[in-house]
C-alpha cells in the first residue's frame, strides 16, 4: 500500500536529491510538491520545483504549489552551498506557470480530497503550514501527520551556533507549528546530520543516461566541491533524503516523545528548538523526535532509492 504524501520544500541540492528518491519510490504517492522560500527566494523555489519535476518526468506528476514570500523572512540563505539558483551549476529560469495555486491552497485542497490519508513532509521552513493554520485550520486537521526536517536537540545548529536553518529562517512559523495539536514527527540535525556521504557517492549514482542520473550528476559534484572549499568538509549530509527515509522506513529510527518549542525573540537564539528535558518536565509532549537511527541502513536506503530512480527514469 502506497503512502500519500505532499512534499513542502525550498528546493536546493539536498531537496532535489530527496525529490528524486521520492518521485520514483513505489511506496510513495507524491500528490504534490509545494514550494516555500528558504534556501532560495519564493519565486526561485517555485521555479526549481517545476524544473526538477519536469526534468525527472516521473510516472505520476504531482501538483505544484507556488511559494509566497514569508512576512518575516530571514536575511540569510543557503546559496553559498547550493549555487546561484539553488541547484548547483544548473541554470533555472523563472517559471512560466504564472497561474499556479499557492502552496497552502494545494495542501488544503488535497487534504479535503483525501481526509486522514496524507502525510505532509516539510523539508524547508514551515511558512506554508503556519499560514494554513491561520487561514484554514480545518484543512490541517484532515492531514494524517506532519513530518518535519528541522531543529537540533543536543547538537549545534547549522544556521547559527544553536539554530537549524529551517527554523531559523521563519521562527514565528515554526513556533506556531510546534505549538499546534497536529501529530508531528521531527527529524533534527542530531540524526539527519549523521547521514553523510563522501565523494564516492558520485560513482554510485544512476547512469547519466537516465533522467534521475542526469540531474544528480549535475548538482551533487557542486555540493561536494563547495563543502570542501567553503566548510573544509569531505562529507556532505543529505538531510532531506534522510527525512524521506524516515517516512518510508520509520522503524530505522529511534523515536522519543518530547515537548518542544521554538525561540522567536532571542538575539542569539533566534530559531533555536528548545526541549523540556528536566527530570520533571513541565511542558506537555507535543511531538515524536528521532534522536538516533541505524545510520548505515538509512544511508543504504538512500543509495538504493536513487539507483531505483535511475532504473525507472
Amino acid at each position: 500500500m502506497t503512502r500519500k504524501i505532499i512534499i513542502d520544500t525550498d528546493p536546493g541540492i539536498d531537496d532535489a536529491v530527496a525529490l528524486t528518491a521520492s518521485l520514483f519510490d513505489p511506496r510513495l504517492n507524491v500528490l504534490a510538491v509545494t514550494a516555500t522560500a528558504g534556501t532560495v527566494t519564493a519565486e526561485q523555489a517555485t521555479s526549481n520545483a517545476c524544473a526538477i519535476v519536469s526534468m525527472l518526468d516521473p510516472p505520476r506528476y504531482p501538483r505544484i504549489g507556488k511559494a509566497v514570500p514569508p512576512e518575516t523572512a530571514s536575511a540569510i540563505d543557503d546559496l553559498f552551498l547550493n549555487g546561484v539558483c539553488g541547484l548547483g551549476e544548473l541554470t533555472i529560469g523563472q517559471t512560466q506557470r504564472q497561474h499556479l495555486p499557492t502552496s497552502e491552497k494545494v495542501i488544503a485542497e488535497l487534504a479535503r480530497q483525501h481526509p486522514g490519508e496524507i502525510t505532509l513532509v516539510c523539508l524547508g521552513p514551515l511558512t506554508n503550514l503556519a499560514r494554513l493554520y491561520r487561514r484554514d485550520p480545518a484543512a490541517v486537521n484532515l492531514l494524517d501527520k506532519v513530518v518535519i526536517s528541522g531543529g537540533a536537540v543536543n547538537v549545534a545548529g547549522n544556521a547559527s551556533s544553536v539554530a537549524e536553518f529551517n527554523l531559523f529562517f521563519d521562527p514565528a512559523a515554526a513556533s506556531e507549528v510546534f505549538a499546534s495539536p497536529t501529530t508531528k514527527s521531527l527529524l533534527p540535525l542530531d540524526v539527519t546530520g549523521q547521514v553523510e556521504f563522501g565523494v564516492d557517492l558520485l560513482e554510485q549514482l544512476p547512469s547519466k543516461q537516465s533522467r534521475a542520473g542526469e540531474l544528480l550528476h549535475q548538482i551533487l559534484p557542486f555540493a561536494f566541491r563547495t563543502a570542501h572549499q567553503r566548510l573544509g568538509r569531505e562529507l556532505v549530509p543529505l538531510i532531506d533524503a534522510a527525512t524521506i527515509a524516515a517516512v518510508v522506513e520509520p522503524e530505522l529510527f529511534d523515536w522519543t516523545e518530547m515537548a518542544g518549542k521554538v525561540e522567536t525573540q532571542g538575539l542569539l537564539t533566534r530559531g533555536m528548538s528548545v526541549f523540556d528535558q528536566r527530570l520533571r518536565p513541565e511542558w506537555h509532549a507535543n511531538m515524536e523526535v528521532a534522536l538516533s537511527a541505524d545510520i548505515d541502513e538509512v544511508k543504504g536506503l538512500v543509495r538504493r532509492s536513487l539507483r531505483y530512480a535511475g532504473q525507472k527514469s
